[in-house]
Formats: structure tokens, sequence, C-alpha cells
């Protein structure tokens, strides 16, 4: 195994597959591939490597080579991707797959070509708590996302959708398992030449319906997902990894049935919500006559160590990945219809003129 880009993803990277190799998981970790030299000094010297300078030059080295995850800024993914591709590695591609449509269908069509395996790096697909969720998925019919995050000079080389939004893109478009029929976005740059802030609201043909808040000039970091469905209203914590799950029969009692509607409720909201039934513990309590609430249990882990068990995985049993390329395709995809759609917004606003 090899990790192409020793930035902030990389170094990630590089401790979980030590981690895993130490722990005997069927993985070596034999080189890495930065072209920063004081980078690639600090990465050789942590974890005994060589450290290659291109590609070229990882690939000319005998170190029988199977598979590699590839780190670097997006800009850079579809010509580190097509080179490992075609040297005949196998690839985990940190999210987004690629800068456009047109890289990622030349990523899928040589990965096909050559038969080699090309996983994408969404991890909320490995956050336990979303795991632990899809085996109860009805059929979701609104979705409520936030993921806010303080701001960090890191990843300033793609806006707020293809950095933070996208994890919750590929999430919603696994659940609502529907064709994107409308998009509406609006998005500002606050501190960065690209969008920092957006708020979008995707309607799929199943009528499902989608709003994403994504923010990386918050003050507080922030990252949940909240859903409804028939009988159920769902709300997804990914950094506590915690799960909330509230039954819903016909007859609510209103004060209940308001605040459902508002999408806002938390674990303070419902145990507030459980008091005022006269339940002292709001856990699995039923709060009134039309709601239920419960706490299924999930399995906490590393979502990153799971995600790359589960790349190991697809290498050696040559089975498909847990988040393909082509889902990978369809979130950058939408991501790039956000981005037109903030685009349109900005001109028929005229937002060029906001912060002058």
């Amino acid at each position: 195994m090899a990790v192409a880009g020793a930035g902030a993803f990389g170094r990630n990277h590089l401790r979980v597959y030590r981690e895993l190799e130490t722990a005997g998981a069927g993985v070596v970790l034999a080189a890495a591939l930065e072209p920063d030299p004081a980078r690639a000094a600090e990465v050789a010297e942590k974890y005994d490597l060589p450290v290659f300078p291109t590609v070229e030059a990882l690939l000319a080295a005998d170190l029988k080579l199977q598979a590699a995850s590839v780190t670097v800024p997006t800009v850079h993914h579809h010509a580190v991707a097509t080179a490992l591709l075609e040297g005949g590695l196998d690839l985990l591609v940190e999210k987004p797959l690629a800068a456009s449509l047109a890289e990622a269908d030349a990523i899928i069509a040589l990965s096909e070509k050559h038969q080699r395996v090309v996983q994408v790096g969404h991890l909320e697909r490995f956050n336990p708590a979303v795991v632990a969720v899809e085996p109860r998925l009805r059929r979701p019919m609104f979705f409520e996302s936030h993921r806010l995050s303080i701001f960090t000079p890191r990843a300033l080389d793609v806006d707020v959708v293809l950095d933070l939004m996208i994890h919750d893109l590929d999430i919603v478009l696994r659940f609502a398992n529907s064709e994107v029929r409308e998009v509406r976005a609006v998005g500002l740059p606050i501190l960065s030449p690209n969008v920092d802030i957006a708020n979008v609201r995707v309607e799929f043909d199943s009528g499902c319906v989608a709003n994403f808040t994504a923010s990386r000039v918050s003050t507080e970091r922030v990252r949940k997902l909240r859903f409804f469905e028939p009988r159920q209203y769902v709300s997804i914590d990914y950094a506590r990894q915690d799960l909330l799950v509230i039954g819903v029969d016909r007859a609510l009692p209103p004060q209940v049935a308001a605040a459902l509607a508002s999408g806002q409720l938390n674990a303070a909201d419902l145990a507030k919500l459980a008091a005022q039934f006269g339940h002292k513990d709001a856990a699995d309590a039923a709060l009134g006559p039309g709601l239920s609430f419960s706490k299924p249990e999930v399995t906490p882990g590393e979502p990153l160590k799971l995600e790359l068990l589960s790349f190991i995985e697809a290498v050696s049993t040559r089975r498909e990945p847990r988040v393909t390329a082509r889902q990978g395709r369809a979130a950058l995809e939408l991501a790039l219809a956000i981005q037109a759609a903030m685009a349109s917004h900005a001109e028929r606003a005229h937002l060029h003129d906001f912060f002058r």
C-alpha cells in the first residue's frame, strides 16, 4: 500500500494504515508520494518509509505495490489516479472523486478497462451511526442537514460544497434512492475566494425534499442529519456517532406535532418533552399517546479505520467497494449542479457587489 499525498488527509491515511499493519490487518504500508521536500522528509522519518516526489518514481521502485490512497488536492485527482491505475494499482480516491465529471468519467473508464477497484472516500458512509440506521430505512421524504465548521486554511482550493457538503449529498443520495429533479442554492464567499457558506434545497423525482446547510466559517462544529419517513423521525449526530429514533403514531399531541414539524428536535428537546408527559428519563419513553423515543445501539469506531478496512477487503476479495466510483460520480454531479445554481443566484442577486 502507498499513500499519494501527505497533507492533512494523507497523514491520517498514513497513520491508520500503519496502525492496521501493526494490528495484522493484512496490509503493509510501503511508500508515500509527496512532492514537498520538507513534508516528505517528515513523513519518511516518522514512518520509516521511502517517499517519492512523483508518481513515475513511485511506480519505478520495485515495491510490489497493489493499492494506494489518493489524498492529493482535488485538482490533481485525475492525473494521479490515471497514472496509478495505468500502473496496475487499486485506488481509494478521497472525495470528491475528481474536479469535473469528464475527469470522473475518465477515471471510471480506466478502472473498468484495467479491472481495478476504485473506492471513493465518502467517510460518513462508514460512520457507525449511519451504518446502524441503514437497515431501519423505510421511505425518507424530508431531510434536514447541517454541517458547520470553524474556519481553517485547509482545502481552500474548493468551495464548501465540495469540501464539506458533499459528505451529506452522498448520504442523502444513498438514502433517498431517487433521481434529482430540481436544485436551488445560494452561497457566499466569506473568508476565501470560494463559497464558504451555502444553503441548498434539492427535490427528487420521488417527491422527497432535502435541505442542506454547510459552512466553514461557523463559531461551532455541527455534523447532523435529520429525516422524516412514514411513522418515524431519525436524527443522526455524525460527530457523536449518536442515533435517535422517534416512532410516530397517527394521533400526536398538538405540541409534539408542532415540535416535530419544526425539524429542530434534539436530545435536550426530547428530554423536556418526556418530562412534560411525566417521564423522568427520555430514553425509550413514550411521549404521550403518539410518540415513542429510542436510541438504537451504535457500535463506536473510527470512520476512517472502518473505511480503510473496507477498502482492504474490496482489494483482497475483488468485490465491489461500499462506495463505488459511480456513486462518487453521482455525488460530484449533484455538487456541480449546486455550484451552477449558486452561480445563477449570485448573478440574479448581484452578489458580486456584496462586499463592496
